[in-house]
């Protein structure tokens, strides 16, 4: 891509969408200046229907349309970038049209296709291959699932949709497909040997891009929907959402460790090659790809979908309270008074998550109290427990030493659970940005034009103009190491 020459500060376009809500936020760009605006939310509501658990792709879509229109009726705006949740994708036919909405990862269909998958590809042999935690939703295991691979000929994962719609391109943008588990960790290329094992046909995925990359330009009727100029760029940035929030941390160093706290807390380091080792696979943890070639090693962590889906249960029931008085609640509960492993399988599908929780501790011998907010304390100390598990298993795994935990996203304006992850790891908790992944989306369009250098310069921007919180380690740390004994987090 060659830009137009920009004045700055510039104003850069991130559809940022999420397993719960879509937004597009703008954001403008100088050598001192990184404001951000919101300008349309939008609900992301699972549809279901006989066959499984769905997206509405083309309500998303509306979504994103009806933002880039309120940005550009307020600036000039230079490009556009979309990223979104990794794993789930549109399968399109031979004329380009979408064959059905695209399934939920948290529809149960790629669990029930694991075993067809592990008897063609055996767990050792697959990590090896991609260095992907298992997790049943993987776009592997949905793939053994799928009933229209016969009348498809191209998959894109959902950023690329909506890029594909805005563009009328097709690509695979490569830190959302290292996570399909059909990646080569390493060659760094789509695995020629997982899809014969598969019998899936290699034109049925894309080309790759790399963040930074030109996507296209907006189409003709985009560009008269929106408002925004005809020659608007496309920007492949790190569309998957936590490669985003992951280059917005505001790091000054390398020896820190990363939790991107949202609906999932994805917790790890930052390295320049992927660990494929036996341990490494035993641990279950991630070699998913960053920006400028980095590797983001992590495990998901089942994060406040817990919180979201409890709180949903207790608003159905009529017995809903603010998520501030819930916190106050919660502060003022007795500690560790019941605890849960966040990653649980019955966490998983949504439905009535206090119930579960209620039964899985007294499953492991713990009562769980009724009162709301003693079940949000069990909520934000198992989350603590599990991040600090995560990450020392990750410095354990990789030699590496960790003196700071950068936690972004959503999570990091919870300050109980920043206070309590900083006491379960004895490590001060850097909070902020909470818009991490828009910034990461929107650092990288501004780096295509020249206004940023590097990510290095891009992380040193954010901590001179974001407000972040440091939450430093307080009480004894020998309870910490007791409760994570009790649910077998040590």
């Amino acid at each position: 891509m060659t830009p137009r020459t920009l004045n700055t500060p510039a104003a850069f376009a991130a559809a940022d969408l999420g397993a719960t809500s879509g937004r597009v936020l703008v954001g403008r760009v100088g050598r001192d200046r990184l404001d951000l605006t919101e300008t349309h939310r939008f609900d992301n509501t699972p549809v279901q229907l006989p066959d499984g658990l769905h997206w509405n792709a083309l309500g998303l879509y509306q979504g994103v349309l009806d933002g880039f229109r309120e940005a550009a009726g307020h600036w000039d705006v230079a490009s556009v970038g979309i990223d979104s949740w990794a794993v789930d994708y549109g399968l399109l036919d031979a004329d380009g049209a979408l064959l059905g909405n695209p399934f939920h990862y948290r529809d149960p269909r790629g669990a029930a296709a694991v075993q067809a998958v592990r008897r063609r590809l055996p767990a050792r042999e697959l990590y090896r291959i991609t260095g992907l935690q298992h997790l049943p939703f993987n776009t592997i295991f949905q793939l053994a699932a799928e009933k229209h691979l016969d009348r498809a000929r191209t998959l894109l994962l959902l950023p690329d949709l909506i890029t594909h719609w805005l563009t009328g391109t097709v690509g695979a943008e490569v830190t959302n497909a290292s996570t399909t588990g059909l990646y080569d960790a390493r060659t760094g290329a789509w695995s020629a040997s997982v899809l014969a094992a598969l019998n899936l046909d290699p034109a049925l995925l894309p080309a790759l891009r790399r963040p930074g990359d030109h996507a296209g330009t907006v189409l003709s009727h985009v560009a008269a929907a929106t408002g925004l100029r005809p020659d608007t760029p496309v920007v492949a940035v790190a569309s998957h959402d936590t490669a985003s929030a992951v280059a917005a941390v505001p790091a000054t160093t390398g020896d820190f460790g990363y939790i991107s706290c949202g609906t999932w807390s994805l917790a790890g380091l930052e390295l320049d090659a992927p660990v494929l080792t036996d341990a490494s696979r035993a641990a279950n943890f991630s070699n998913e790809l960053g920006i400028d070639g980095t590797v983001r090693y992590l495990r998901n962590v089942m994060g406040l979908w817990l919180l979201s889906e409890s709180r949903r249960t207790w608003r159905a029931r009529g017995e809903g309270h603010h998520l501030p008085e819930l916190l106050e609640r919660a502060a003022a509960a007795r500690p560790f008074a019941a605890l849960v492993d966040p990653g649980a399988p019955e966490f998983l599908a949504p439905g009535d998550l206090p119930a579960r929780l209620a039964e899985h501790c007294a499953r492991i011998g713990q009562h769980l109290p009724e009162d709301q907010g003693a079940v949000v304390r069990c909520i934000l100390e198992s989350l603590a427990l599990a991040h600090r598990h995560t990450l020392f298993t990750a410095a354990r795994l990789t030699g590496r030493t960790i003196r700071a935990v950068h936690l972004v996203g959503g999570g990091s304006r919870n300050a109980l659970l920043c206070r309590l992850t900083a006491d379960a790891t004895g490590l001060p908790v850097i909070a902020g940005p909470a818009e991490a992944t828009a910034i990461g989306n929107i650092l990288v369009q501004a780096r295509t034009h020249g206004l940023v250098e590097d990510l290095g310069a891009m992380r040193r921007l954010i901590a001179r103009t974001q407000s972040l919180r440091r939450y430093e380690p307080s009480g004894d740390i020998r309870a910490w190491d007791a409760a994570a004994a009790r649910v077998g987090l040590a």
